[in-house]
């Protein structure tokens, strides 16, 4: 009877093998381009808004870009193939990596203004004694008593402690500037945190879905994301948001969290985008492949996939930067003089 059983056992090992060896792509050129395609065909998340905004249609790039793929070519042939095909999702949340290059997407903000300069944000902040840092936030009061907040990641928490230490620093300011420009991202819980000082009771400000099939309609229903208020002081005079096209990911939604709300403008440039939460897989031959997969909506649930425009529309202007002067703070100060002017 033993040995029986352990003939069904073996016999039942053997088959699931063969199952998952039949699922498995090969570790060619050919395989790889599939397993990518396929990758990206079940569970990206944009393809119906992408669609519509440029008319994509992953199907027709999958035929295109076949015709390049034999199994003799070389990896670096291939994976040049694999980086023009997935630049035509046109998403910098969308990362192919092997051991010798990076596929990424960057016309998001290649093919606009900068609108940021680390030197006229150096000349706002000061020498070192002048501003304090918490976290990773760098902040202090200028000379027209407007505090000013630089926030260059989301990388890493920001911590409750520093964020009430920044309002007592900050609390007898006229109004507030927030300046997110050029931060990529990082954890969405920090861009909730930091939206949190300027929200006095729980708030819907954004929905999410998730992908849960292969059809590219296959979504969960809307999920609610509430921003809580901080425990602590809170911030309820002007404050002014300052966004370029380098905002991208976790900076972008904490922008999406606060815009439309009363006492906050948004100033600057349309940000970067990128409202998908990134997926991670791997093809037969090692490569890294990166993805959206969960899709994000503002408050009234329209995608921000492409970006977030500004309440005012600001570039920094080369008489401006010639003379040191950022011309979107400068904008931002003139707004919250404006507003204790009108509040008197």
């Amino acid at each position: 009877m033993r040995t029986l059983s352990l003939f069904f056992l073996l016999l039942l090992a053997a088959l699931l093998s063969s199952c998952i060896t039949e699922d498995m792509a090969n570790n060619t050129p050919t395989g790889n381009f599939e397993t990518c395609w396929k990758l990206i065909d079940e569970h990206y998340c944009f393809f119906d808004y992408k669609n519509k905004e440029y008319g994509l249609d992953w199907a027709a790039v999958r035929e295109r870009y076949r015709q390049g793929v034999t199994d003799n070519m070389r990896s670096e042939q291939l994976f040049e193939v694999l980086r023009r095909m997935t630049a035509e999702l046109r998403d910098g949340h969308v990362n192919l990596s092997a051991a010798h290059d990076v596929a990424r997407y960057g016309a998001w903000f290649d093919d606009f203004p900068m609108n940021f300069s680390d030197s006229l944000v150096r000349r706002y902040l000061g020498r070192s004694e002048d501003f304090r840092v918490g976290s990773g936030l760098r902040y202090r009061v200028l000379s027209d008593n407007v505090g000013y907040i630089r926030c260059a990641s989301f990388a890493s928490p920001l911590g409750s402690g520093n964020l009430q230490e920044m309002m007592r620093a900050l609390a007898m300011c006229d109004g507030l500037i927030v300046d997110v420009r050029s931060n990529g991202g990082g954890l969405l819980t920090s861009a909730e945190q930091l939206a949190s000082l300027f929200i006095n009771e729980p708030t819907t400000r954004s929905y999410m879905q998730h992908k849960r099939g292969p059809r590219h309609d296959d979504f969960s229903p809307m999920e609610a994301i509430r921003i809580k208020p901080f425990k602590g002081l809170r911030w309820q005079k002007p404050v002014c948001i300052l966004t370029n096209r380098r905002i991208f990911s976790a900076a972008n939604s904490f922008v999406m969290f606060l815009k439309g709300l009363s006492r906050v403008t948004i100033i600057g440039d349309r940000t970067g985008g990128g409202a998908g939460l990134p997926f991670t897989s791997e093809l037969p031959n090692g490569w890294t492949l990166r993805f959206s997969a969960s899709p994000m909506y503002d408050s009234e649930m329209r995608m921000t996939e492409m970006g977030i425009d500004p309440d005012m529309k600001v570039d920094i202007s080369s008489a401006d930067y010639a003379r040191s002067i950022d011309t979107i703070i400068e904008t931002a100060r003139q707004r919250i003089r404006e507003a204790k002017k009108t509040s008197h």
